[in-house]
């Protein structure tokens, strides 16, 4: 079934609150075309005169498109249903419990992958017996090196995990890189804080409450909204300037603390 002629996934807004660019593929009708490209608003003028349809689209947690609105033209305005803005896309780096929270990792990159460039370690990838040799080759293959924003996935167990301590306290070190991370938590469905009015930061990891506590980092529910997520890459993106709040004087985890 076709839902329009073009599927728009980003657009963009001038200072006059019109439509800048799009970013759009087309719809082939059992499928979308796998080229995606970038559009003025002079070209969505011409194809619109022209008969040619539009719409926004969103992602599902496997990954697949839905059509979420079509796009509207009066002559002077289009009326668009909500998607990401069309930005320079963030070096993230998802630091989470792999035996346990894999599947929602999993889902992080299928709703979120065009929105950021991933620098996350996956499964078995890399595996270090200390802190030191563990970073050292987090640097080595660059999944930190770059990285510009870290997102902590937390789950029950999560605030008891080496690896995720390390990743933190790596992403938070300006020796790395020569640059600090921006730094937010995402609480899953599985966590005994989701989707309370408060949280314990003693069922977060250490390193990262601590970070909550000066304001360096923020802390947000799962949500598979597209938009919310791009703004909280953005947000603590932004945050880097404020990196006289980070605290990593914290003595890096030696041991798991839970299974």
């Amino acid at each position: 079934m076709k839902w329009a002629d073009y599927c728009v996934t980003k657009l963009s807004l001038a200072d006059n609150g019109m439509i800048d660019n799009v970013i759009l593929c087309k719809d082939l009708g059992d499928t979308l075309d796998n080229e995606y490209i970038e559009r003025n608003r002079n070209w969505l003028v011409e194809q619109v005169s022209n008969g040619k349809t539009f719409c926004s689209i969103q992602k599902n947690v496997s990954g697949r498109w839905y059509n979420i609105g079509a796009f509207s033209y009066d002559g002077n305005f289009f009326q668009w249903y909500i998607v990401p803005q069309n930005l320079t896309r963030r070096k993230t780096f998802v630091s989470y419990y792999h035996n346990d929270d894999q599947i929602y990792r999993t889902e992080f990159e299928n709703l979120f992958g065009d929105l950021i460039v991933s620098k996350s370690v996956e499964k078995d990838e890399i595996d270090s017996d200390n802190s030191d040799g563990y970073i050292k080759q987090l640097i080595q293959q660059e999944y930190l090196t770059d990285t510009t924003v870290l997102v902590v996935l937390i789950g029950p167990k999560t605030k008891c995990r080496m690896h995720v301590d390390w990743e933190i306290s790596g992403a938070l070190n300006y020796k790395v890189g020569d640059r600090y991370a921006g730094l937010i938590g995402i609480l899953l469905p599985t966590h005994p804080d989701y989707g309370k009015d408060t949280y314990s930061f003693s069922n977060l990891p250490e390193r990262l409450a601590a970070n909550l506590k000066s304001g360096y980092a923020k802390l947000y529910d799962w949500s598979t909204d597209r938009v919310k997520l791009q703004n909280w890459i953005e947000a603590a993106f932004t945050r880097r300037e404020e990196d006289e709040k980070i605290i990593n004087n914290i003595l890096q985890m030696q041991e798991n603390i839970c299974d």
